[in-house]
């Protein structure tokens, strides 16, 4: 693993690259609205992609670096900020970082960090797909206020893995949606919105992640070959 911090115009990156053998691509992965790269979610899931040959960077958004310096926790930055961010993120890595040079590019993340990678791989020529761990449909209790509409118009391939039980977007609630094509979806056994199970599911959060690696890097395997 590798950590970077740099400055390149008004952006500051918090960085982490793992590296991988041989890698077939680079995933560069987002954070939750609650918690950064740090996050034993994210370090074990960029752990379980590596193992597939996945190179990942995982990152810190600003408002992130400010609670990490600060201590202060404060709510996440508007949409706009987040995507900008990601935006410049995705040219340094691409252009910066010798090691992913020339590597195909996806974007991801884990709820809050997937949807802002939906909203920006469509724009991003070199990027070929987009992956989101537990994608935040709704609100908890707010079926109704769905966050779809960009979805619905599609064109790059997406995966989106889900908990059955997601408080964000049920598996029911997901299959009634009618997303593109482009969109696949999985769900995971009885997962919650970070893929934790109940105990009598006979299921592990573990078990979930690398499953939620291995479909990863199948969808990226296939999207590369195609």
């Amino acid at each position: 693993m590798t950590t970077v911090d740099n400055k390149a115009e008004s952006h500051t990156f918090d960085i982490e690259v793992h590296h991988a053998n041989n890698p077939v691509a680079c995933l560069v992965l987002g954070h939750g609205a609650g918690a950064g790269k740090e996050h034993d979610f994210m370090q074990d899931m960029a752990q379980a992609l590596v193992s597939k040959g996945i190179a990942v960077v995982l990152f810190n958004f600003p408002y992130m670096q400010t609670i990490r310096s600060t201590g202060k926790r404060r709510p996440p930055d508007k949409a706009e900020k987040l995507m900008a961010h990601f935006d410049a993120l995705i040219e340094h890595c691409s252009k910066r970082i010798e090691a992913l040079h020339n590597m195909p590019v996806f974007i991801g993340g884990k709820s809050m960090g997937g949807r802002m990678a939906t909203m920006v791989y469509e724009s991003v020529s070199n990027v070929k797909g987009a992956i989101a761990l537990g994608y935040p449909f709704h609100p908890p209790g707010k079926p109704d206020k769905t966050r779809t509409e960009h979805l619905l118009t599609a064109t790059k391939p997406l995966i989106i893995i889900q908990g059955e039980r997601d408080t964000f977007g049920t598996k029911a609630e997901v299959e009634s949606y009618a997303l593109p094509s482009e969109i696949q979806c999985a769900f995971l056994e009885d997962g919650d919105h970070s893929f934790k199970p109940r105990k009598a599911s006979g299921k592990t959060q573990q078990e979930h992640i690398e499953k939620a690696a291995t479909l990863t890097a199948a969808f990226i395997n296939q999207v590369v070959n195609t």
